[in-house]
Protein backbone atom coordinates (compact mmCIF):
# COMPACT_ATOMS: atom_id res chain seq x y z
CA UNK A 1 0.00 0.00 0.00
CA UNK A 2 1.56 3.38 -0.95
CA UNK A 3 0.36 6.56 0.92
CA UNK A 4 1.11 9.72 0.31
CA UNK A 5 1.27 12.93 1.83
CA UNK A 6 0.95 11.29 5.44
CA UNK A 7 -3.18 11.46 4.93
CA UNK A 8 -3.09 8.14 6.34
CA UNK A 9 -1.65 8.54 9.26
CA UNK A 10 -3.85 11.51 10.10
CA UNK A 11 -6.94 9.89 9.03
CA UNK A 12 -6.09 6.98 10.79
CA UNK A 13 -5.36 8.64 14.08
CA UNK A 14 -8.86 10.38 13.43
CA UNK A 15 -10.62 7.12 13.54
CA UNK A 16 -8.95 6.43 16.35
CA UNK A 17 -10.10 9.30 17.96
CA UNK A 18 -13.61 9.07 16.76
CA UNK A 19 -13.99 5.25 17.84
CA UNK A 20 -12.68 6.62 21.70
CA UNK A 21 -15.23 9.21 21.56
CA UNK A 22 -17.73 6.47 21.15
CA UNK A 23 -16.86 4.62 24.17
CA UNK A 24 -16.30 7.78 26.76
CA UNK A 25 -19.55 9.06 25.25
CA UNK A 26 -21.60 5.80 26.07
CA UNK A 27 -19.84 6.20 29.43
CA UNK A 28 -20.48 10.33 30.01
CA UNK A 29 -23.89 10.48 28.93
CA UNK A 30 -25.63 8.08 31.64
CA UNK A 31 -27.43 10.17 32.87
CA UNK A 32 -27.29 13.36 31.13
CA UNK A 33 -29.83 14.46 28.57
CA UNK A 34 -27.85 14.30 25.21
CA UNK A 35 -27.93 17.15 23.82
CA UNK A 36 -26.78 18.99 27.03
CA UNK A 37 -23.50 16.13 26.81
CA UNK A 38 -23.23 17.54 22.86
CA UNK A 39 -23.18 21.17 24.18
CA UNK A 40 -20.51 20.26 26.89
CA UNK A 41 -18.85 18.34 24.15
CA UNK A 42 -18.39 21.25 22.16
CA UNK A 43 -17.65 24.18 24.53
CA UNK A 44 -14.20 21.18 25.11
CA UNK A 45 -13.71 21.20 21.66
CA UNK A 46 -13.91 25.20 21.35
CA UNK A 47 -11.39 25.23 24.21
CA UNK A 48 -9.04 22.97 22.71
CA UNK A 49 -8.88 24.12 19.78
CA UNK A 50 -8.52 27.72 20.59
CA UNK A 51 -5.26 26.75 22.30
CA UNK A 52 -4.08 24.81 19.93
CA UNK A 53 -4.16 27.52 17.46
CA UNK A 54 -2.89 30.02 19.74
CA UNK A 55 0.22 27.43 20.71
CA UNK A 56 0.92 26.78 16.94
CA UNK A 57 1.19 30.70 16.10
CA UNK A 58 -2.05 29.82 13.66
CA UNK A 59 -4.46 33.05 14.66
CA UNK A 60 -5.60 34.87 11.83
CA UNK A 61 -8.79 37.27 11.60
CA UNK A 62 -11.43 34.65 10.02
CA UNK A 63 -13.04 38.38 8.91
CA UNK A 64 -10.28 38.11 5.99
CA UNK A 65 -11.86 35.13 4.39
CA UNK A 66 -13.97 35.35 1.41
CA UNK A 67 -17.85 34.75 1.76
CA UNK A 68 -17.65 31.45 -0.09
CA UNK A 69 -15.52 30.42 2.50
CA UNK A 70 -17.66 31.32 5.27
CA UNK A 71 -20.90 29.94 3.78
CA UNK A 72 -19.44 26.43 3.10
CA UNK A 73 -17.70 26.74 6.58
CA UNK A 74 -20.83 27.85 8.42
CA UNK A 75 -23.21 25.27 6.27
CA UNK A 76 -20.26 22.40 7.54
CA UNK A 77 -20.70 23.85 11.08
CA UNK A 78 -24.22 23.45 10.83
CA UNK A 79 -23.87 19.44 9.54
CA UNK A 80 -21.49 18.80 12.33
CA UNK A 81 -23.68 19.98 14.69
CA UNK A 82 -26.71 18.21 13.63
CA UNK A 83 -24.94 15.06 13.14
CA UNK A 84 -23.38 15.23 16.67
CA UNK A 85 -26.91 15.77 17.92
CA UNK A 86 -28.17 12.96 16.20
CA UNK A 87 -25.17 10.59 17.10
CA UNK A 88 -25.36 11.47 20.78
CA UNK A 89 -29.31 10.85 20.91
CA UNK A 90 -28.50 7.36 19.37
CA UNK A 91 -25.82 6.23 21.41
CA UNK A 92 -28.11 7.34 24.62
CA UNK A 93 -30.49 4.96 22.97
CA UNK A 94 -28.82 2.33 21.53
CA UNK A 95 -25.12 -0.04 22.03
CA UNK A 96 -22.22 2.08 20.95
CA UNK A 97 -21.13 -1.22 18.95
CA UNK A 98 -24.13 -0.27 16.57
CA UNK A 99 -24.81 2.99 16.28
CA UNK A 100 -21.24 3.90 15.84
CA UNK A 101 -20.95 1.71 12.55
CA UNK A 102 -24.39 2.86 11.53
CA UNK A 103 -23.02 6.09 11.87
CA UNK A 104 -19.58 5.70 9.49
CA UNK A 105 -22.27 4.99 6.48
CA UNK A 106 -21.78 8.65 6.14
CA UNK A 107 -18.45 6.96 3.93
CA UNK A 108 -20.85 5.98 2.16
CA UNK A 109 -22.36 8.85 1.40
CA UNK A 110 -19.04 11.15 1.18
CA UNK A 111 -17.92 8.97 -2.05
CA UNK A 112 -21.56 9.46 -3.49
CA UNK A 113 -21.32 12.78 -2.74
CA UNK A 114 -17.82 13.57 -3.81
CA UNK A 115 -18.81 11.79 -7.07
CA UNK A 116 -21.96 14.11 -8.03
CA UNK A 117 -20.66 17.49 -6.73
CA UNK A 118 -17.19 17.37 -6.74
CA UNK A 119 -16.74 15.49 -9.49
CA UNK A 120 -14.23 12.75 -7.93
CA UNK A 121 -13.97 9.62 -9.37
CA UNK A 122 -13.23 6.37 -7.11
CA UNK A 123 -12.26 3.53 -8.76
CA UNK A 124 -14.12 -0.23 -8.91
CA UNK A 125 -11.56 -0.89 -6.27
CA UNK A 126 -12.70 2.25 -4.36
CA UNK A 127 -16.41 1.42 -4.93
CA UNK A 128 -16.43 -2.37 -4.18
CA UNK A 129 -14.80 -1.41 -0.64
CA UNK A 130 -17.15 1.42 -0.05
CA UNK A 131 -20.03 -1.11 -0.99
CA UNK A 132 -18.62 -3.66 1.49
CA UNK A 133 -18.86 -0.74 3.89
CA UNK A 134 -22.72 0.14 3.51
CA UNK A 135 -23.17 -3.74 3.20
CA UNK A 136 -21.75 -3.80 6.77
CA UNK A 137 -24.16 -1.25 8.03
CA UNK A 138 -27.00 -3.19 6.52
CA UNK A 139 -26.28 -6.20 8.70
CA UNK A 140 -25.84 -3.94 11.96
CA UNK A 141 -28.70 -2.49 11.38
CA UNK A 142 -31.18 -5.44 9.96
CA UNK A 143 -33.03 -6.81 13.13
CA UNK A 144 -31.84 -10.33 14.67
Amino acid sequence: MTVSNGWFYWAMLSAIFAALTAIFAKIGIQGVDSDLATLIRTAIIMVVLAAFIAYAGKWSSPWQLSPKTWLFLVLSGLATGASWVCYFRALKLGPASQVAPVDKFSLVLVAVFAFAFLGERPSLRDWAGIAMVGGGVLVLALKR
